[in-house]
């Protein structure tokens, strides 16, 4: 069996054992070495699904839908279905997931463990605000049933809980109702930061989903300059387009990053000059939600040696100031990242004890693995953070430092006595004594 990866190949750690998992077997046994970690569809970045010991409890076998109620858009199925997966039943029955990360190949025990979010924050929060209950099995062989009413300590542990408080076995959920399969979506452009903040708050007081794409090649009095899409479920009609997706594929990993200043400039002029729509266009939901999912194996655009995403979340009386020097710090050191997303969380508190999603404004960046010199940029930025009182996303990191996972996630030592003794991830021994 191949050995899991994260999704930006970054670290390459090697589990001892892999053990595929399916509904018909107990999951844990006495020949497993530890400690266990369960992995998805290994959509996270970094080390947050790895373990460079133990076993890697794979949750793929973990595929079947057991309840859905058309009526009340309550779904319970196991945590190894994707996101795709359901989507597929419960979209042509009207109904949506109630928040969903940027793929729709990730696990809805992964979407769980991660306590995702999505472009409509600040209207339904996080993922784990949704979810109704699931069932825990820990390595004692005890299983638990979680819920707002039933073991819930363990139920905000586990929601945001990386995978560390024992394997989700079943998950069930509220979605939401939908006319259609359908988007309106409005884009506009803005020349730069300055412009985003009045243009962002307007859209979110009209639009429940909202996102920013941002040029962070652009200097001078364009510097933050991008564009802005404010979409809605569209309202029931009698006739739609016709969408058929259509998917290309990245065939190999070449030697080196197609990545680099030159057809990133190329690239994001490009996109700024696309095509807007002010006034508003139906867009299918695929498009719109998971632009990348069209690009099977667009990670291997980064060339072998992986990428690193820089996820963070700066508070809100800090993130117009360092939301600016972040993007002052990449033009200066002539970096530049292919995907450069700014988003507003809402006020709306993480039910997780390490849930990420916190108010303020979160910047998601991309960037070639170029060693040293990219550590040192990430370093800068984690200098950055840290004195702003913001924090990183562990899904998203594959060398967040020890003190600032600490400072960012204050919760983490009572969180700990939730973990499972026998789960442990090489993110956790990472970031913990």
């Amino acid at each position: 069996m191949k050995t899991p990866l994260s999704w930006n190949q970054l670290p390459r750690v090697f589990s001892e054992k892999i053990h595929a998992l399916s509904y018909r077997q107990e999951p844990f046994s006495t020949h497993l070495p530890k400690p266990f970690l369960p992995y998805g569809n290994g959509r996270s970045y970094g080390d947050v699904c790895l373990t460079n010991e133990g076993t890697l409890l794979l949750t793929h076998g973990l595929d079947r839908f057991i309840e859905f109620n058309p009526v009340t858009g309550v779904i319970q199925c196991e945590a190894g279905m994707t996101l795709a997966d359901i989507l597929a039943l419960i979209v042509p029955q009207g109904w949506f997931l109630p928040v969903t990360p940027g793929t729709r190949l990730a696990t809805i025990g992964g979407a769980v463990a991660n306590d995702v979010h999505g472009k409509n924050h600040h209207i339904m929060g996080s993922f784990g605000h949704h979810v109704r209950a699931f069932e825990l099995w820990r390595s004692d062989g005890s299983i638990l049933h979680c819920s707002a009413t039933e073991n819930t300590d363990y139920f905000k542990a586990s929601i945001g809980g990386l995978g560390l408080t024992g394997l989700i076995r079943w998950v069930e959920l509220q979605l939401i109702p939908v006319n259609n399969s359908w988007m309106w979506v409005q884009s506009q452009r803005f020349q730069n930061l300055d412009e985003f903040w009045p243009l962002n708050a307007q859209a979110e007081q009209n639009f429940p989903y909202t996102v920013a794409w941002i040029d962070c090649m652009a200097g001078g009095n364009s510097r933050g300059r991008g564009i802005l899409f404010a979409g809605q479920h569209a309202a029931s009609q009698n006739t739609y387009p016709v969408f058929k997706e259509k998917t290309k594929r990245i065939p190999f990993s070449p030697p080196f990053s197609l990545i680099n200043p030159m057809s990133l400039r190329a690239f994001n002029a490009l996109y700024y000059r696309q095509s807007v729509k002010p006034q508003g266009a139906l867009s299918h939901y695929v498009p719109y939600f998971y632009p990348l999912d069209a690009i099977q194996n667009w990670n291997r655009i980064y060339g072998r040696q992986g990428f690193y995403q820089y996820q963070c979340v700066i508070p809100p009386d800090n993130a117009k100031e360092a939301t600016l020097i972040l993007l002052n710090t990449i033009s200066k050191r002539k970096e530049g990242s292919f995907l450069a997303i700014l988003k507003a969380f809402g006020n709306q508190p993480s039910i997780g004890m390490l849930s990420f999603a916190r108010p303020g404004m979160t910047l998601a960046l991309d960037f070639p693995n170029r060693g040293d010199k990219t550590l040192r940029l990430l370093a800068d930025f984690d200098a950055l953070v840290r004195e702003a009182g913001g924090a990183l996303y562990p899904a998203k990191d594959a060398r967040m430092p020890a003190d600032l996972f600490q400072s960012g996630f204050p919760q983490w030592e009572a969180f700990s006595h939730f973990t499972d003794p026998n789960f442990s991830s090489s993110f956790w021994k990472r970031v913990t004594p």
